[in-house]
Parts: structure tokens; C-alpha cells; sequence
């Protein structure tokens, strides 16, 4: 057994998982949840004040940033390190940062890339960010859970990303559920047309990192792809929807993103100026 002890507060899927895995390694670890009919199995705490007291380490995965902070709200964490892995705003992790810092409490905050079930294998991974004093401490035991990636001391920045990587993830698979309604439409299985929508989203990758580097830069003048044709193409993708009976109200606001570029006399552009259409509002 090794004598970092850990905390884990919240039993849910990820929480259990979490706490698994750390008592897989050896850790002794202590568990709190709101409803005790979560605990056996696991050395459990009575109240988050007595569990956060047990614990160097005190992971947080409970509902969302709003619970967390009511689970350690007048609870002792000076001298604590806090690592919150529970989902939430940019604004929220760095309000929590602030309340453990004024507390005597170090903090740390994760965004989980993995279903409970892959918790501590190759497939996991969580990005950081935080105080470099928990990720450089705690850094090989969070390792146990899954990939470690530091992405520096603002506490909302890997809210951030999350935040961004799901809107992303969102976005493809409401595209391919709209994809597949197309197909059934049209007498096409989903999973036929899966193997060719794959490959020509694995032919669309080189065109993200163009889009990314131009989007950076505040450049769009390479024009290969047009807010003009794209424009056009998205114009008569929309009627093709709407002859099949199987509209997609994202298409439309994509394309009324496109317009007012083209609108403000940028159609020869690159289509990656359409993110200059979101600061708008």
C-alpha cells in the first residue's frame, strides 16, 4: 500500500470509476456521496468534511461546477490539493480556483476524455490546468486514471477546450445523424453510407489545419474554398434536404453565416472567415 491517500467526493459512474482505479494501484482512498447506498465496497465518509480530512489528494466529480461548490462549501481544505474533474464553464473553474487559493487549498481542474469504463487504460485521457504545484506533485498518480495534459495555470482553460472539443463533437454527430436521415430518405442504409462519409472526413482533415492556421493568422486570402461556392453549395444542399423532407436548421445558420461575409463583400475568401461571423453574435 502506498501512503498517498486519496479522497474521492461523488459516486456516480466517473466517480466510481475513479476511485477504482486509485484503489487498484494500492492508494488507500476514501469515498463521500450524497447517498450512501453508493458507498460499500469503499472505505466511505459520514460527511465531506470528514472524507476531504482523510485525503491529500481530494478529487471532485460530482453533477456540475453549481454542486461542487455547494459539496465544499465550509469545509476545511487548507493544505489540500484540489483536483475537480466535474464539467463546466471556463468562468465557474476559475470562480472555484479562486474560492480553494482564499482557502488554503491548491487547485487543479480536469476535463475527462473518456467513458467510465476506459477510467486507467489507454483509452482515457483528462486534460489540466490549474496550479503547476498540484500537476507537478499528483501528476504520475493522476497518470493512473488516463493521458496527462497540462494546459497551464488558468483553472478555466481546460473548460475552455472542452467547451470547444464538445460543441465539435456535437456538431459531427448531429451531421451525421442528419446524414443518415438523408440516407434512409433516399433508400440508403446507414450503414453503407457510413464507410464513405468516414473516408471523406478523413480526406476533409488537411482542410481543418488550413482553416485553423487562417483563422489564427486573421488571413483568409487563400480562397481554394470560397465563402462564394460554398455559399452556393450550401444553397442547394438545403433544397436537397427540403425536397427529401429531412430539413437541417444547421445548415441554414451556417449558411447566414456565410451570407453576411459575402454580404460584406468577402465571398472570395476562404470559408474559415465564417468564424468572424460568430463574434457577432
Amino acid at each position: 500500500m502506498t501512503s498517498e491517500a486519496i479522497t474521492v467526493l461523488g459516486l456516480g459512474n466517473l466517480g466510481r470509476a475513479l476511485a477504482e482505479t486509485f484503489v487498484r494501484a494500492g492508494h488507500p482512498v476514501t469515498v463521500w456521496n450524497r447517498s450512501a447506498a453508493k458507498t460499500p465496497g469503499f472505505s466511505a465518509a459520514a460527511t465531506v468534511a470528514e472524507a476531504v480530512a482523510l485525503g491529500d489528494l481530494v478529487v471532485v466529480a460530482v453533477l456540475d461546477n453549481r454542486a461542487a461548490q455547494q459539496v465544499l462549501s465550509g469545509v476545511d481544505v487548507r493544505g489540500k490539493a484540489l483536483v475537480n474533474l466535474t464539467s463546466g464553464t471556463p468562468g465557474e473553474a476559475r470562480e472555484l480556483a479562486r474560492w480553494a487559493y482564499e482557502n488554503g487549498a491548491e487547485y487543479l481542474h480536469g476535463a475527462v476524455y473518456a467513458v467510465p469504463q476506459t477510467i486507467g487504460t489507454a483509452e482515457s485521457s483528462i486534460n489540466y490546468s490549474g496550479s503547476p504545484l498540484v500537476h507537478e506533485r499528483w501528476q504520475n498518480v493522476l497518470a493512473l486514471l488516463g493521458k496527462v495534459t497540462f494546459l497551464g495555470e488558468d483553472a478555466g482553460r481546460a473548460s475552455g477546450y472542452d467547451a470547444a472539443i464538445l460543441s465539435g463533437m456535437y456538431g459531427l454527430l448531429g451531421g451525421f445523424l442528419h446524414a443518415a436521415a438523408l440516407a434512409r430518405a433516399g433508400g440508403i442504409k446507414a450503414a453503407d453510407l457510413t464507410p464513405m462519409l468516414l473516408s471523406w472526413l478523413t480526406d476533409m482533415q488537411p482542410a481543418l489545419h488550413t482553416f485553423a492556421e487562417e483563422i489564427d493568422s486573421g488571413s483568409y486570402t487563400g480562397g481554394e474554398s470560397s465563402l462564394a461556392m460554398n455559399q452556393s453549395g450550401l444553397a442547394l444542399l438545403i433544397r436537397a434536404t427540403e425536397a427529401q423532407g429531412v430539413p437541417f436548421g444547421a445548415l441554414s445558420e451556417l449558411k447566414a453565416l456565410v451570407d453576411q461575409q459575402v454580404l460584406d463583400g468577402r465571398g472570395e475568401e476562404s470559408l474559415a472567415r465564417a468564424v468572424e461571423s460568430f463574434a457577432r453574435g
